[in-house]
């Protein structure tokens, strides 16, 4: 059986421990499964926890890890959508994440790409069929309408669209795409008519090729952050992104928190690596830095991230790594799970990465992408069951995640 597998096994064994004794416990039963197999995979001795922080989980803060709604209630609505991250405030998301594009009159509006065929009807719209154009984003050809090429007027006749496969449609074809403006006035009164605070979660989509489009999203994003009364540190939002330029640049001109993305490469994951997140942003980034470097990961590249940054946002692999094995070596991976598919569902866990404490150290937050509920989206040793995949991240004390499920990522962070 596969040691960490086991471990998880006996974790979930004794039901009436309390969840502090299980955090504890979890830290230390996978920091002594297997190891060395190089890259960011743990293959020194752990070092000692110490005394825990009166809370269920060691976090960077001693509090509870913050649960983002990745652009809101994804898993159930059309993303990005005003009813999407309603429906996530109604499942008690910390935080909304909003995706920035903008228009060509300047408008910043919520879309996880300036691509508009997957998230919209754009594609069945004849009066934009001329729209349909190819632009280069980082180095990559893109053939699609763009939000750029669309003034804010026309895109507000354009409906949102479920953009992952196997997911409800019933939704297709009913909401608006939203303004910045709109999201944050939305997440104000949300939080307001629930008496707590609703965090947003702002990404700056690739804001280098905006600029060169004399489209910058940073003074924009700042003045609309500046209009609802959000423009210090202590503000409830926090602003990401995979470019350190973009970081930089707002690290000198707001107090508001930063998170540096960390994008995947298979080149450095443990072997057999699962492919990037479809769609990350992949090559340089503007200032020539390398977007996914195990290096950014390490504890000295980590302190020099401090100096513009407050956290990090990696792939999760980055900090609880799988493999696909091949145990008879005929080629082919296994089918763990018997159906006749190499998946998700057919990885192995490996041992947890050294990245969260070593973040924590140079005193940066860790807040990983993305976690969904589908079966084929977990691996093996999760046996089906996305509270699994949240317990195991949490006792780990990464302080908070990116998941398209904020009810399951509440339900599995709250039980007790």
């Amino acid at each position: 059986m596969n040691p960490i597998r086991a471990c998880l096994l006996s974790w979930r064994a004794p039901v009436c421990a309390s969840p502090r004794v299980l955090t504890v416990a979890l830290l230390f039963m996978l920091a002594g499964c297997g190891g060395g197999s190089g890259g960011l995979v743990a293959d020194r001795e752990p070092e000692p926890v110490g005394p825990l922080p009166d809370t269920r989980y060691p976090t960077l803060a001693g509090e509870l890890p913050l649960v983002i709604a990745h652009r809101g209630a994804s898993g159930y609505l059309p993303e990005h959508t005003l009813e999407a991250y309603r429906r996530a405030i109604e499942m008690g998301a910390d935080f909304i994440e909003i995706d920035l594009a903008a228009t060509r009159d300047g408008h910043l509006v919520a879309r996880h790409e300036p691509m508009l065929s997957l998230t919209t009807d754009v594609i069945d719209r004849p009066e934009f069929a001329d729209r349909r154009t190819t632009r280069i984003i980082d180095g990559v050809s893109h053939t699609d309408w763009f939000s750029v090429d669309f003034t804010l007027a026309e895109l507000r006749t354009l409906r949102a669209r479920q953009a992952r496969p196997g997911r409800d449609i019933s939704h297709d074809g009913r909401y608006l795409i939203p303004t910045l403006d709109e999201v944050l006035a939305l997440a104000a009164s949300a939080g307001q008519a629930r008496g707590r605070s609703v965090g947003v979660y702002v990404e700056t989509k690739h804001p280098g090729w905006h600029r060169n489009l004399g489209l910058g999203v940073e003074d924009r994003l700042l003045a609309s952050l500046a209009a609802h009364g959000l423009a210090t540190r202590e503000s409830p939002v926090i602003v990401q992104s995979f470019e350190t330029d973009s970081l930089r640049y707002l690290r000198s001109r707001t107090g508001v928190r930063l998170m540096l993305l960390i994008a995947a490469s298979s080149s450095t994951l443990p072997a057999h690596p699962p492919a990037p997140p479809a769609g990350q942003p992949r090559g340089p980034a503007a200032s020539g830095e390398p977007r996914a470097d195990p290096d950014r990961l390490s504890p000295m590249r980590l302190n020099e991230i401090k100096a513009f940054a407050d956290g990090i946002g990696p792939w999760k692999a980055y900090v609880l790594p799988t493999q696909r094995v091949d145990r008879d070596a005929d080629g082919f991976w296994d089918d763990l799970n018997g159906d006749g598919v190499s998946d998700d569902r057919d990885r192995i866990l490996m041992p947890p990465t050294p990245v969260v404490r070593d973040a924590h150290a140079a005193g940066l937050f860790v807040h990983v992408y993305t976690f969904r509920s589908e079966a084929d989206a977990l691996a093996a040793d999760f046996d089906a069951d996305p509270a699994a995949e949240y317990r195991a991240v949490y006792a780990l004390g990464v302080d908070g995640v990116f998941t398209d499920f904020p009810d399951h990522a509440v339900a599995a962070r709250d039980a007790d």
